[in-house]
């Protein structure tokens, strides 16, 4: 089984609706229940992020994002799957499941 991170795009920072946390529920459950869960997490707007950069011996904290841009991630699975085809389906479902477009890389 090899391993994916699904992350979830979006422009906003508004939380899901009603309708979308419960179809993510119901998206969770047949994960766990299928085997390919391995973790999930919402999070916050990048607005509140810090950057933190140590490379030249002291960090430095920055407040705000890295990159400006459009969208951002504001959620995440990291699922196990046997290959690629089936890690797509699922990553379809995320979409589906959050109303939001889903980017799928491999976990090396």
């Amino acid at each position: 089984m090899a391993q994916y991170l699904m992350s979830v795009l979006s422009d906003s920072t508004e939380l899901a609706s009603d309708e979308e946390a419960a179809a993510i529920d119901v998206f969770n459950a047949q994960m766990q229940a299928d085997g390919h869960w391995v973790f999930a997490g919402g999070l916050a707007g990048p607005g509140n992020s810090t950057v933190v950069d140590a490379r030249s011996g002291d960090a430095v904290f920055t407040d705000g994002p890295f990159l400006e841009s459009k969208e951002f991630i504001i959620g995440f699975w990291i699922i196990e799957a046997p290959h690629l085809d089936v890690a797509l389906k699922l990553a379809s479902g995320g979409s589906k499941a959050c109303n939001r477009r889903v980017e799928l890389r491999p976990v090396l």
